[in-house]
């Protein structure tokens, strides 16, 4: 019997733990953020393996040191996912096809930030470079509505203790199907494909992310798509990956990845996933 430490105690905590019983690994949950935690001692039970680890990297590193174990996704995997330009330049490099964009490190001039914009055509998306969700992410249509954005990251940025003030201009593709694909040890698992309602793209809105009202279906890809992600994943070099395919008639780009990606429901998975998770976690645990 294996014991798995996880970091995080919503959907995905619940949805693995019968699964994972039934493959004789423990689920528990460890508390890391929001509380107090007193140095001397650790609080936590004990474990031989964690998943995956945890999002806030400060607190995170005192659950480390106190939990004692390798992680699946440990926190190389987390910082290097989390940060979107390092995934594209890398994927970019590799040849891995990733939708058009420039890096901005603020502050830039207006005359780096004109430049920028009319390298795509309008609307371009303003990303912030470690967002998760949606959050802050938005649609320019002309360049002074571009500027304007630029102008409230530079608001935030100012801010001195902000540690990332860059922020990513992408081209914006239009109509483009997205889909979330599951990676587990550079195997497909599974992929949903995310949709807004149809009252909401009436709407106007066009973000395709879950929290933000999207529904996710689960849907089979093809071959091309599905070596797309794991190619990604394989590039990263991250065992447990959700990878974010954005795709037209007639191109696929990877747009972003996540490594702590929300397990979904099985039935949206394919029927090995839980025992390839399972083995992932097995021989995470005898490093």
């Amino acid at each position: 019997m294996h014991r798995l430490a996880v970091a995080t105690n919503a959907e995905t905590y619940e949805r693995m733990q019968g699964p994972l019983a039934a493959r004789d690994i423990e689920v528990g949950h460890v508390e890391t953020a929001e509380r107090t935690l007193p140095l001397a001692e650790s609080p936590f039970d004990e474990y031989d393996v964690g998943f995956v680890y945890p999002s806030r990297i400060m607190e995170g590193a005192v659950a480390d040191a106190m939990l004692d174990v390798p992680w699946v996704n440990d926190r190389e995997a987390i910082l290097r996912s989390r940060n979107k330009a390092d995934v594209l330049a890398r994927l970019g490099r590799a040849d891995v096809p990733v939708p058009g964009t420039v890096v901005v490190s603020n502050p830039a001039s207006e005359a780096e930030l004109t430049a920028a914009f009319e390298r795509f055509d309008p609307p371009v998306v303003v990303k912030p470079n470690s967002t998760t969700r949606g959050v802050g992410v938005a649609k320019a249509h002309d360049l002074d509505s571009f500027l304007g954005v630029v102008d409230y990251l530079d608001l935030v940025h100012d801010y001195r203790a902000v540690g990332d003030q860059s922020f990513l201009v992408q081209e914006y593709m239009a109509d483009a199907a997205d889909y979330r694909v599951m990676v587990v040890d550079g195997e497909y698992v599974g992929a949903v494909e995310r949709r807004l309602p149809e009252a909401s793209r009436e709407q106007g809105r066009w973000k395709h992310n879950v929290h933000r009202g999207a529904e996710a279906e689960g849907q089979e890809l093809p071959a091309e798509l599905r070596e797309l992600a794991e190619e990604a994943a394989d590039e990263l070099a991250i065992p447990y990956l959700g990878v974010d395919l954005l795709v037209t008639e007639d191109r696929a780009v990877v747009n972003e990845t996540n490594a702590r990606p929300t397990i979904d429901s099985a039935t949206k998975y394919e029927d090995g996933f839980w025992d390839d998770l399972a083995t992932l976690i097995r021989r995470t645990a005898e490093r």
